[in-house]
């Protein structure tokens, strides 16, 4: 996951005390007129972007504030990948190895796409497994224009609504089941009043909303967040009682809301239910 941060520095020891995120390697991106300290975490990495002077990154942190600048994903065919894109008129930045996707291409999810690596885990999560695009409209073009462009098989995807949030659309699932990997894209309604609907009216109608990450786990992760006096609410609404599932506050993360499940557990919404297992 890819974070604007006004100071990299700081951030770096919000993300090592709140998630127990360590240094992996500094980076620099003349697109994102900007310098990272990219921070391992478990599988996954975040890397927190800093402006250097003119660009995105600092036009981001103009208008928005910290949080999520983009959506990070990994190819094993990277240049087959950029060919494809290129062939649909995907208006894309080749930059070394990683290729910037606008989220105008997506409608309205951006995203920061690398070639696949092998990482060791470490930190309190093993994984990010979703970025979700939150947007006003028809969820079923989006899903469409994602299966188009990535050649992901749509039949894979799972379904999702919510009363709760007051959403509806579905999971891009990439590699069900051996993987949870996907984007969330979530239907907002001006009638159904929340947290994420308002996040669509004042990004004016799409965006990248928050992330979600599997803790292996979790009740050591809900301990660590509660000694670091991050700012989070249980999935079932009792944080003492809570074992399945919790949502940070982007109040602790430098703008990201972060949701983590334990491990499997997500799969009760992603469309394999039987895949979850009772919790230790």
């Amino acid at each position: 996951m890819l974070v604007a941060v006004r100071d990299r520095g700081k951030a770096a020891e919000t993300f090592a005390r709140v998630l127990d995120a360590r240094p992996a390697r500094e980076a620099a991106s003349a697109h994102l007129a900007a310098r990272a300290t990219v921070l391992a975490l478990g599988e996954s990495e975040i890397e927190l972007w800093q402006p250097e002077g003119t660009g995105p990154t600092q036009a981001f942190l103009e208008r928005w504030g910290e949080g999520l600048l983009a959506a990070g994903y990994s190819c094993g065919r990277l240049d087959t990948l950029a060919e494809r894109l290129a062939q649909r008129g995907v208006a894309l930045v080749r930059e070394g190895d990683r290729l910037y996707v606008p989220g105008e291409t997506t409608g309205g999810l951006p995203m920061a796409i690398s070639p696949a690596a092998a990482r060791s885990g470490t930190g309190a999560v093993r994984f990010f497994y979703e970025a979700t695009h939150a947007f006003d409209g028809d969820w079923r073009p989006v899903a469409a224009r994602y299966a188009e462009l990535f050649a992901l098989d749509a039949a894979r995807f799972s379904p999702i609504a919510s009363e709760r949030f007051g959403y509806e659309g579905t999971l891009t699932l990439f590699d069900p089941p051996a993987r949870l990997d996907r984007v969330e894209l979530s239907q907002t309604f001006a009638g159904r009043p929340g947290a994420m609907r308002r996040f669509v009216e004042k990004r004016g109608g799409a965006g990248l909303y928050m992330c979600f990450a599997e803790a292996g786990d979790f009740d050591a992760l809900k301990a660590r967040l509660i000694h670091a006096g991050a700012q989070f609410a249980a999935r079932a609404g009792d944080i003492a009682a809570e074992r399945d599932g919790l949502w940070v506050h982007p109040r602790s993360l430098h703008g990201m809301l972060l949701g983590v499940s334990r491990a499997s557990f997500a799969w009760t919404w992603s469309g394999r239910p039987d895949l979850v297992k009772p919790a230790p």
